[in-house]
């Protein structure tokens, strides 16, 4: 009987699921993990799959009700149609920090255990979860919009010594990641509130050229960008 569901198993990730399948009581994911923890809370379900024996059993409850706390707000505020089932894996064999396609997110233990702070890794790609775009967006757009929700509404920041870097004189807005991220908080601050959620919603819709910028502030996004370096001064708080 064992040799028998190592076969289907074996057949299972040879043809390659989208989507999870059950063969023979074993339920196999597209990264090949058997079984996994469902957790639903308020509409919203997590399917959890831990592909590292050794992965620590406190970091896989923060992680989770990190989810749960972070990601509805995400939804409410940027895609209210953004999906209501997510798929973690926890993959040894990845070798970077975290990442997400469609509604699945790839994480390393081995960075979460040599950074076992770093819970909020999940409010960045859970935001990508919720971004959903499907047209062509600027990488630096995409992510700084990740780390701007990870600013806004991370959880445990400080305590994961993450934060936004102040400003320099070799810095550009395609930086990307936490640099983006912060001339994206000083715009929110500085009349143009609203702003990254017509963002957003413009890039989800295929809709976001360089022009929109003008369209929504009245300047281009360089002239932003000057602006900003001419007074980057901020009040950031980190929780």
């Amino acid at each position: 009987m064992k040799a028998i569901l190592i076969v289907l198993l074996a057949a299972a990730l040879a043809v390659g699921f989208t989507q999870p399948a059950r063969i023979s009581g074993l339920l196999v994911t597209s990264y090949g993990a058997p079984g996994a923890d469902t957790i639903t809370r308020e509409g919203y379900t997590l399917l959890f799959y831990n592909l590292h024996p050794g992965f620590d059993t406190s970091t896989r409850r923060r992680l989770i009700d990190a989810f749960f706390q972070v990601y509805p707000i995400e939804v409410r505020r940027f895609n209210a149609k953004a999906a209501r089932k997510v798929i973690f894996t926890i993959d040894p064999n990845y070798d970077g920090v975290a990442e997400t396609s469609g509604n699945r997110v790839r994480i390393s233990p081995l960075w979460l255990k040599a950074h076992p702070e770093d819970i909020d890794v999940v409010t960045h790609e859970a935001m990508h979860i919720v971004q959903n775009y499907t047209h062509p967006v600027p990488g630096w757009l995409t992510e700084g919009i990740a780390d701007y929700a990870r600013y806004t509404y991370g959880i445990n920041n400080h305590n994961g010594n993450w934060w936004l870097p102040d400003f320099s004189a070799g810095q550009h807005y395609t930086n990307a990641y936490r640099v983006t991220a912060r001339f994206f908080v000083w715009l929110e601050k500085n009349q143009h509130s609203g702003i990254i959620d017509s963002l957003d919603k413009a890039a989800r819709a295929g809709e976001y050229t360089p022009q929109i910028w003008t369209k929504l502030t009245g300047k281009t996004v360089d002239g932003l960008w000057q602006d900003y370096s001419a007074h980057p001064q901020l009040e950031l708080t980190y929780r």
